[in-house]
């Protein structure tokens, strides 16, 4: 299937932001054995901007992020953050620049939320005083709370701010909501969101369609190493060319995907799971054409559900899959 056009190919100084990007890679792969967990890949992340990464687990998202953190070496292709590169001479001086918050960050459960945020400072010779680091993300009344007394919302907030205490430009943030209740997750987006007012720049991974909406300028879809596409969510959405997706569950065999594709108001189908799902453009004629054509067909209904189009139906069109199918 074609993969969406790139809606910034012909900006190339860096996303939305001016001058050279802060984070870039081109032609990036590396292999594990026979396979390629990225093959080819070519981002660039502009100063300022919150740059997601989607995809379902096994595309390349952490292996991608893990490159640019200079934590692992790439086979082939280029990484340059902040127009540096790992193998210069000095790696250490790039890393005191970015902060990393892991998809599980282990903490030692006997020190305090203060203690542990003191040790993640000692580690850079620049930063913020360790209790602003704690204030930023709501956590000064647990400042002497030890860290295997707090909550997973809490200690997801501690991991992010043994992130920022050496006050980072670039945040590099895997899977930062996953498992977190509403409020917790809401803690932690508004701990990016002031981040990024601060001016900083912003690589998350997420899984979460309502957070890769609300928080990036840009996202990346990316499945078997490879980018399939690239803009903002809202360009994204709308390459779709539809409004509303109808899922279809009809009993028997039903209708083939091409005899509805052609109905009023229908801009595309496809099938998954049992299910037929309409890309509609034009809601009211469409489920009208529908029911009646199931009704002049014999065919019955069993479930009928409508939803807003969004990146998730962007990535089942692409690869007839879901985000968190395996």
């Amino acid at each position: 299937m074609r993969p969406v056009p790139d809606a910034h190919d012909a900006q190339r100084d860096g996303g939305t932001g001016a001058g050279r990007p802060v984070l870039r890679c081109v032609g990036l792969i590396k292999r594990y054995g026979a396979v390629r967990a990225v093959d080819g890949l070519d981002l660039d992340v502009g100063p300022g901007e919150c740059f997601g990464l989607l995809g379902p687990n096994g595309a390349g998202k952490t292996t991608t992020v893990e490159i640019l953190e200079g934590l692992i070496p790439p086979d082939a292709g280029s990484v340059e953050v902040l127009g540096r590169r790992w193998v210069d001479r000095d790696p250490r001086a790039l890393r005191e620049q970015i902060g990393v918050q892991l998809q599980e960050t282990q903490l030692s459960d006997k020190l305090t939320v203060l203690e542990t945020v003191r040790l993640f400072r000692s580690f850079s010779r620049r930063g913020l005083p360790p209790d602003e680091a704690v204030d930023r993300v709501s956590l000064g009344e647990k400042r002497r709370a030890r860290v295997g007394a707090l909550s997973g919302g809490q200690r997801q907030r501690l991991a992010l701010a043994c992130a920022l205490v050496n006050d980072p430009e670039v945040l590099f943030l895997d899977e930062p909501t996953t498992g977190l209740d509403p409020q917790a997750r809401l803690n932690v987006w508004d701990v990016v969101e002031t981040f990024q007012a601060r001016g900083g720049t912003l690589l998350l991974t997420t899984h979460s369609m309502e957070e890769a909406t609300r928080l990036c300028d840009r996202v990346a879809i990316i499945d078997h190493g490879r980018r399939i596409a690239l803009g903002t969510p809202a360009e994204l959405v709308a390459s779709l060319g539809a409004d509303q997706i109808v899922e279809v569950v009809l009993d028997g065999e039903g209708l083939e995907p091409a005899e509805l594709a052609g109905l009023p108001g229908v801009r595309g189908v496809n099938a998954r799971n049992g299910a037929l799902r309409l890309r509609v453009s034009d809601v009211g004629p469409a489920m009208h054409a529908l029911l009646d054509r199931l009704d002049r067909r014999n065919v019955r209904l069993v479930n009928l559900t409508t939803h807003q189009a969004s990146l998730e139906d962007v990535f089942v069109h692409l690869t007839g899959r879901g985000l968190r199918d395996d």
